[in-house]
């Protein structure tokens, strides 16, 4: 009983913020701000990211890289995974005065696909070079923001997958 009343606490925090957040959209600069960032981060700012590391330090790059594309793979395979369990939908989905901005990359919700790779990128960059951070960490909090300004995304989601992010990454420095 205690378990299912939390759930519906955590459900009705869930689609409030979401709510709140997705309001920012009826604001056409801001929902083609969040288009933007939430393209590039698709993957064109990651692979761009690892272009210029390979330009910028040649081979000492290759190992980041690598690393890059090894916790890449290991997040896409672990959030596909859960996606096919969990089957949430999307908060548009379910709440129809939360305004879609942009068409999703897939059917589910739960865990946010752009905000796990962003962190477990994120955190490799800076796991080899520290002083990106003032370039790598706005971004990925950017594309946090982008997934519930756009209405893809219930914040549990978003939390989700920067926990999931940070422990594949982490993971992945004692692989590697």
């Amino acid at each position: 009983m205690i378990q299912k009343l939390r759930l519906k606490q955590v459900s009705h925090w869930d689609e409030t913020v979401c709510l709140r957040i997705n309001g920012a959209s009826q604001f056409r600069l801001v929902r083609t701000f969040f288009r933007v960032v939430s393209r590039l981060g698709d993957g064109i700012f990651w692979y761009g990211s690892m272009v210029l590391l390979l330009s910028w330090f040649g081979k000492g790059a290759v190992i980041p890289v690598l690393h890059m594309i090894f916790a890449g793979l290991a997040c896409t395979l672990l959030y596909k995974w859960l996606k096919a369990k969990t089957l949430r939908p999307r908060p548009y989905q379910v709440n129809s005065n939360i305004v879609l901005g942009e068409n999703p990359l897939d059917q589910f919700s739960f865990p946010s696909g752009h905000t796990l790779h962003a962190v477990a990128f994120t955190i490799v960059i800076l796991g080899y070079y520290p002083f990106l951070a003032w370039v790598v960490v706005p971004f990925t909090a950017l594309v946090a923001l982008s997934r519930l300004v756009l209405g893809l995304h219930y914040p549990s989601d978003v939390l989700a997958g920067a926990f999931i992010g940070t422990v594949v990454a982490g993971a992945s420095f004692w692989l590697i």
